[in-house]
């Protein structure tokens, strides 16, 4: 990447605040700009690295005000954050290796469709009556089972397996290990308290533009499919159970679990680490802080929940405050006690 501050501009429907023929030919983060070196600024609890930065230039937003005289050429954009994104995804698609064909030590099945300009990697599994579309990619060791169906533009990553009658949409994203389709955990016990396995006969479908992150599992429905709608994204290491429906644009962290048939809205926020019981709804546009749990449905939209029991953010940020003073107040309190009971025994 060789480009000037002009081009950027350019690029990002930005505007150049400083040399506007200065070069730039790879990234660096605020704090460690150096020369040649593009970076950018969004959240302001970075602003004072901007004063000193060696970087050459610097994405901002278009309403940043700066403190005191920059260095850097400022590229003014509506959103810093995302014309980085832009920026780094056209770089991306410049440099890629588009991978097509099949290798030599795939097994593919006779009845399998497999679109055109795909790759199939080595000691790659396709079953019986899977479809490919066009140009997806599916790396080594993955193994998509009988009657699944991958949509067009896709990248499997290595290992990943897609279990019988799955579907997944177009351009998405799963990682290398996931798990997309396994049975989910449905036992029941018999009158002498053994548990027998009852039969998971759903699936599982994905919509466009879907990213899964590595080992993430994914269960199928035990009966009718689990449902992950369009744009949602999914961290590493996530556990979906059998029969849920995350709805579209919701993004969820690393660790997190969401129990049987739970129901998450759109546009959520799902932090790391955090706990969703089963059979419980979750309104559209809410977010969850890390390390909480839900266990109940959540009504009203838009709100930013936390702790274990789930409350308001604002609500939790004081009861912790009081938790974190309960050594104090027990004190108080026994004291208090002390007290009261001198002055009772006055009384008497």
């Amino acid at each position: 990447m060789d480009l000037s501050a002009k081009q950027l501009a350019l690029i990002l429907n930005g505007k150049v605040e400083g040399d506007e023929n200065v070069m730039v030919s790879t990234y660096s983060k605020i704090e460690e700009g150096k020369p040649g070196t593009i970076s950018f600024l969004s959240n302001m609890k970075y602003e004072h690295y901007i004063y000193n930065t060696d970087a050459s230039i610097v994405l901002v937003n278009e309403d940043f005000v700066p403190k005191e005289p920059v260095k850097a050429t400022l590229v003014r954009v509506k959103d810093a954050y995302m014309a980085l994104a832009t920026l780094l995804k056209m770089v991306e698609e410049n440099l890629k290796n588009v991978k097509k064909g099949v290798d030599k030590t795939a097994r593919v099945a006779k009845s399998a469709k497999i679109g055109k300009d795909c790759y199939i990697g080595p000691f790659v599994y396709i079953g019986d009556n899977v479809v490919i579309g066009d140009k997806t990619q599916i790396y080594s060791h993955c193994a998509i089972n009988d009657n699944a169906i991958i949509g067009c533009n896709n990248i499997l990553y290595n290992s990943v397996v897609v279990y019988h009658h799955c579907a997944i949409g177009n351009n998405c994203i799963i990682h290398a290990t996931s798990v997309i389709g396994a049975d989910g955990f449905g036992f029941a016990k018999d009158e002498n308290g053994a548990y027998v396995k009852m039969p998971q006969s759903g699936n599982v479908i994905i919509g466009d533009n879907v990213e899964i992150g590595a080992s993430t599992t994914i269960d199928r429905g035990s009966m009718g499919p689990t449902q992950i709608k369009n744009g949602v994204k999914l961290d590493n290491q996530i556990q979906i159970a059998h029969n849920v429906e995350i709805g579209e644009n919701t993004a969820m962290a690393a660790c997190s679990g969401v129990a049987g048939s739970a129901k998450i809205g759109k546009n959520c926020i799902i932090a790391g680490k955090v706990g969703i019981v089963g059979h419980l709804s979750i309104a559209d546009n809410t977010t969850i802080a890390a390390d909480s749990n839900v266990t109940s449905t959540i009504k009203e939209p838009g709100q930013v929940m936390h702790g274990t029991p789930l409350m308001p953010l604002v609500k939790s940020r004081k009861a912790l405050v009081a938790y974190r003073n309960l050594p104090e107040l027990q004190q108080t309190v026994l004291e208090l006690e002390k007290k009261v009971k001198e002055l009772e025994a006055k009384l008497q």
